[in-house]
């Protein structure tokens, strides 16, 4: 996408100057070139979220290296809340060689919930009690007709899996005793699916079961190996699926186990591979179940990943599909944190991407100087959002120097005459709006510091100006009333504001960006916020 008219044009493969505060050239902001990939691209070992086993064990807060973590599928819990993980770091790599940059660290952990309570409640009872209590689910139904080549054959990898298990010990008390816990566990779906092979339900929670069981594994041991107790967790899933095609839950705990499988394999072809396979089985996740933005999240960080690994002519489509998931994974939690920033991370690496690669010359494509500022807005609201998490205050302080300070947001809309919402399309003009922690406000021509805002695009002001606690909603719009183009609606306790961004990518971060403000705003925030671009 091109540059507003009234920028000064960028020249790509000029490394910007981090240092410089862009407030006098607000739509051509300085940039930082990172060093390695794109921030948000899982590099290290940030591992997706696993499966949960019920309440039994505190969540584990290491993260491996910097991979990101999806999100734990939730059975018994219907509103999963993002707990706090641990930060992971991707570097990026610089547009210029032998330069060295900052890193950018990662948020890929997510909340781990745990989908066997009615195995706790066991525990606690009657421990040693396996008896013809332990009925199958009741979403199984019943097979009568197994030879007996295949009852042997299910008796052998039932052995195998408890093999696994019971060769796990843990590696201080509380891994000791929540292994315990998850082997008690193993031997009633075991015992389940012994009397009924087509219980779906237990062999999803027996996968669960090992990819636990993968966490209580020392890194360094061998037998049993982290990857091998995966591997049987991905063939639970894959059986558990066969039977239950819908089962969503399975789709997404295996696109973690896959996840991790991956990441032990680096930037190998078996590696691709396996991403590939991840993404996959999220995507049928997201499928059957549309309102997690804990799988889109997952998602955009799985293809991430992937683009790390593929060859250059099919990284860009696959990180701008990344994109997409981080935006849709906001759209459904407008506060969702870790979405924000790992979509501020990927859009860093774009950026240096296309710096380095000087782009495809298409006019219309977003200039790299306008990708660093984006990923600057996401990262600093992350920050805005959680200012006591390190890994959003580390990413802030490499990229602050990208926003057009004292605004957040500064750059080019069409708008109409103030308090005539709808007028000729001859009347409407492009010109330049800013946006900070009170709301978007129009500038004029020759006057390009902000007046205090007051009201929101009434008559009688000389300039559209809407505050944040007055808007309502933030849309994009179509309508024939309004000239051709992206259109934004911004409905507010005095009535709508309508306007036209350059294009519709653009259109997508003034949206983002209002929503973000309007959001910190509601969270109590706004003076973070305001520290961030006025400190």
């Amino acid at each position: 996408m091109s540059a507003p008219a009234e920028q000064p044009p960028f020249q790509n493969g000029l490394q910007p100057d981090p240092t410089t505060n862009p407030e006098s050239q607000p739509e051509s902001q300085t940039v930082l070139a990172p060093e390695a990939e794109p921030a948000p691209a899982p590099e290290p070992e940030a591992q997706p979220e696993r499966a949960p086993v019920p309440e039994v064990q505190p969540e584990p807060e290491s993260i491996p290296e910097l991979q990101p973590r999806p999100e734990a599928v939730v059975i018994d819990a219907a509103d999963p809340t993002v707990e706090e993980a641990k930060e992971t770091t991707t570097p990026i790599q610089s547009s210029s060689e032998g330069t060295a940059r900052p890193e950018l660290k990662r948020d890929d952990e997510g909340n781990r919930t745990f989908t066997m309570r009615e195995l706790l409640n066991g525990l606690k009872n009657d421990q040693g009690n396996e008896t013809a209590n332990e009925s199958s689910s009741p979403y199984s139904y019943s097979h009568s007709e197994e030879t007996p080549h295949q009852q042997q054959q299910q008796q052998e990898q039932n052995n195998a899996a408890m093999e696994l298990i019971n060769s796990v010990t843990g590696t201080d008390d509380d891994g000791r005793s929540r292994q315990r816990v998850l082997t008690f566990a193993a031997k009633r779906y075991a015992s389940a699916i012994e009397r009924n092979p087509d219980d779906y339900d237990a062999l999803y929670n027996w996968a669960l079961v090992l990819q636990e069981s993968a966490d209580n594994v020392s890194p360094d041991s061998t037998s049993p190996s982290k990857d091998a107790l995966l591997e049987e967790a991905c063939k639970k899933y894959d059986e558990a699926t066969h039977l239950c095609p819908t089962l969503h839950d399975a789709f997404y705990n295996w696109a973690i186990a896959i996840s991790d499988r991956a990441k032990m394999r680096g930037r190998t072809k078996e590696a691709e591979e396996l991403w590939k396979q991840a993404t996959k089985n999220y995507e049928k996740a997201v499928l059957l179940n549309w309102n997690s933005p804990q799988a889109l999240n997952n998602w955009g960080l799985a293809l991430q990943e992937l683009s790390a690994i593929v060859p250059a002519r099919e990284k860009q489509s696959i990180v701008k599909s990344a994109i997409s998931k981080f935006r849709a994974a906001i759209q459904l939690q407008f506060d969702f944190h870790r979405a924000i920033y790992n979509l501020g991370t990927v859009l860093y690496g774009l950026a240096e991407d296309t710096l380095r690669t000087g782009g495809s010359g298409n006019p219309k494509e977003v200039s790299p100087n306008e990708l660093y500022s984006q990923s600057a807005i996401y990262i600093a609201a992350a920050h805005a959002l959680k200012p006591n998490y390190n890994v959003y205050t580390s990413a802030l302080r490499l990229v602050r120097s990208m926003l057009p300070l004292p605004y957040l947001k500064v750059g080019y809309l069409t708008a109409p005459p103030v308090g005539k919402p709808i007028a000729p399309h001859s009347d409407w003009k492009r010109s330049q709006f800013i946006l900070n922690h009170e709301g978007l406000q129009q500038v004029s021509k020759g006057d390009q510091k902000q007046v205090p805002l007051s009201g929101s695009g009434r008559s009688g002001d000389t300039a559209i100006k809407v505050n944040i606690p007055d808007i309502v909603s933030v849309s994009a719009c179509g309508d024939l009333t309004l000239p051709p183009g992206a259109g934004l609606c911004i409905d507010t306790i005095h009535g709508p504001v309508y306007l036209i961004a350059d294009s519709w990518d653009f259109l997508d971060g003034w949206l983002d960006a209002i929503r973000l403000v309007y959001t910190i705003y509601a969270r109590s925030k706004s003076d973070v916020l305001a520290g961030i671009i006025t400190g």
